[in-house]
């Protein structure tokens, strides 16, 4: 996502109302969305041991559709690794003019630990179309419709992940304007089924954003130098988060071209970190948590306001 576009994405989401305003009559039309889910209070997930992990990752493709717009979705998953069943499930938006591809290094790494990723192409802000920043007002709608088709696979008989997810321990995570996305689950869309949140080189743009429904912990990771989304907005919108939440910074990051080339500390550091994250709050591992506290401090800094484990 470049600067002009970001500059734009900001004014366009201003003017949608994403702070609250309830005029919508200028607003151009976003698809239908359904009436937010409720957020009655989670119950406590119980600890659950950690899979071996080092899993071989198996890779599959399905298509959601939410009314006339057609979301093409990449499943990332262990591969023959039944004893270590049910897998916790994280949702993953790409950002503007990107696709799930561009991040393999990351979700692969996620989903050889023992994690199911779900990474919708979104249809107005991937690559390869005419791209509408203002879409991704109608992106957590998105996501919510992928999240019911792919968790109604524990019930697909035949299908490899029959019977394999674990829908009480769900995720979503997103970069730049999958971050924006990410946040919108957490917000205004809330979805009562998200146990915890990474939002990657993200931010609100400085639009006052509300949290909403029961807690859950977010992973915030954000470089000093972005170009693109700058490390106050994502400072801000990690500060406006009331619930157990930590801010790993990267004080050389820029927006996070590491994460597609899969290279170099920097991306070891945000691969570590963002693993041990949903390891901790998805399967509640005290030996996770400890990993996220021993983030690679050459290339990065952690704020930890996550609470002791």
């Amino acid at each position: 996502m470049t600067r002009p576009l970001a500059a734009l994405l900001a004014g366009l989401l201003a003017a949608a109302g994403l702070a609250g305003c309830t005029d919508r009559s200028a607003r151009p039309a976003p698809p239908a969305a359904a009436a937010p889910r409720p957020s009655p209070t989670a119950a406590p997930l119980a600890p659950r041991a950690l899979p071996a992990g080092g899993y071989a990752v198996a890779t599959r493709e399905l298509t959601v559709r939410r009314g006339e717009r057609r979301l093409p979705v990449t499943l990332w998953y262990p591969d023959g690794a039944a004893d270590a069943a049910p897998y916790p499930v994280v949702l993953f938006s790409h950002g503007l003019g990107g696709l799930p591809a561009d991040y393999r290094p990351l979700l692969r790494r996620w989903a050889a630990a023992g994690l199911v990723v779900a990474a919708p192409t979104y249809p107005r802000t991937s690559r390869g179309v005419e791209l509408s920043p203002l879409d991704v007002l109608a992106q957590p709608a998105d996501a919510s419709a992928v999240l019911d088709r792919v968790l109604a696979l524990n019930r697909a008989g035949g299908h490899p992940l029959h019977r394999r997810l674990d829908a009480d321990r769900v995720a979503a995570a997103g970069h730049s304007a999958g971050g924006i996305t990410t946040i919108g689950l957490f917000t205004l869309r809330r979805d009562a089924r998200l146990r915890a949140g990474v939002v990657l080189a993200g931010g609100t743009l400085g639009v006052n954003v509300a949290y909403a429904g029961s807690p859950a912990p977010m992973l915030f990771v954000h470089g000093r130098r972005d170009p693109i989304i700058e490390y106050a907005d994502g400072k801000a919108a990690f500060d406006a988060v009331p619930w157990p939440k930590a801010l790993l910074t990267l004080p050389d990051g820029d927006h996070g071209t590491t994460l597609r080339t899969g290279e170099g500390a920097a991306f070891r550091a945000v691969a570590d970190a963002t693993l041990a994250f949903l390891q901790w709050s998805l399967y509640g591992s005290d030996g996770a948590r400890a990993e996220l506290d021993r983030a690679d401090r050459t290339v990065a800094v952690l704020t930890d306001r996550l609470g002791r484990p």
